[in-house]
């Protein structure tokens, strides 16, 4: 009789319950937690090769327009052994903050024989120009200078200096609008819009220009990605020259302005990870 009361007593303050759950029969079944899978290691190099067409003047100063092949090349990211990393392993993604790269940029040939107007000019063999770049990044705006020395046709020094706001109107769109500014020393001034005496005529008298800056333009970008790898990518741009390049006899006799334009898929590579 006092057990069934002591029983009744307990159950009533729940210890009864307890003494249920105590049972292993009676005991939830463990519940199992799944570790979180590790993450897929970051490649170690990642770039975008670009390749299309593109239109431009015959030569600095023409009015008269050629087409012709479109190539590009961009780092996105790069890790080194020691830890150090640059740029963003997101290819679509823009760098933010400061960041540093590389520069090049290809002039073609100028064979004067191709143009009557040039005739008694001296030929001008392509150049390559290569340098570094420098880049300060936003969400929204960029800014950036470059400077590059030149290798074949001109032996002289180059910089630009431009800015972009920059739009996404989606999540695979990127446009772009901003102003550029090319400088250039007395030795590429003189290779692309000097007359020496030996070279001048009655339709090209001598000239001897000085390096500052040689042009002021604006430059459109538009980038459309259509999948993780493959993208396209164009440009529109418009320049004037400027200073003692305006005042070339070769300027003067063909036009003060140039336009450009280039559009070309692009594809990206990664290595590693």
């Amino acid at each position: 009789m006092f057990a069934r009361i002591l029983f009744a007593s307990l159950a009533a303050a729940g210890f009864g319950t307890a003494a249920i759950a105590a049972d292993p029969s009676q005991a939830p079944e463990p519940v199992a937690i799944a570790a979180p899978a590790p993450a897929a290691p970051a490649p170690w190099l990642v770039f975008t090769l670009r390749g299309g067409v593109l239109a431009r003047p015959e030569y600095f100063g023409s009015d008269d327009y050629k087409a012709g092949a479109d190539l590009g090349f961009r780092l996105n990211h790069l890790s080194l052994r020691n830890g150090l990393s640059f740029g963003n392993p997101d290819p679509w993604a823009d760098s933010q903050g400061l960041s540093f790269g590389g520069s090049l940029r290809y002039i073609q040939e100028r064979d004067t024989s191709d143009f009557d107007e040039l005739a008694g000019l001296d030929d001008i063999d392509a150049t390559v120009e290569l340098g570094v770049s420098v880049r300060y990044g936003l969400e929204n705006f960029a800014a950036f200078g470059t400077v590059r020395r030149g290798f074949g046709g001109h032996e002289g020094w180059v910089g630009e200096i431009g800015a972009d706001v920059i739009a996404r109107p989606s999540d695979r769109w990127r446009l772009s609008v901003g102003p550029r500014l090319l400088f250039g020393d007395d030795e590429y001034s003189d290779t692309y819009f000097g007359v020496t005496p030996s070279e001048s005529s009655a339709a090209l008298a001598a000239y001897d220009p000085d390096g500052g800056l040689v042009s002021a333009g604006v430059e459109f970008g538009a980038r459309y990605q259509i999948n993780d790898v493959w993208g396209v990518e164009g440009a529109v741009t418009w320049d004037a020259f400027q200073n003692d390049a305006l005042d070339s006899p070769i300027v003067e006799q063909g036009s003060d302005e140039q336009w450009g334009a280039r559009i070309g898929l692009t594809r990206v590579f990664s290595i590693g990870g």
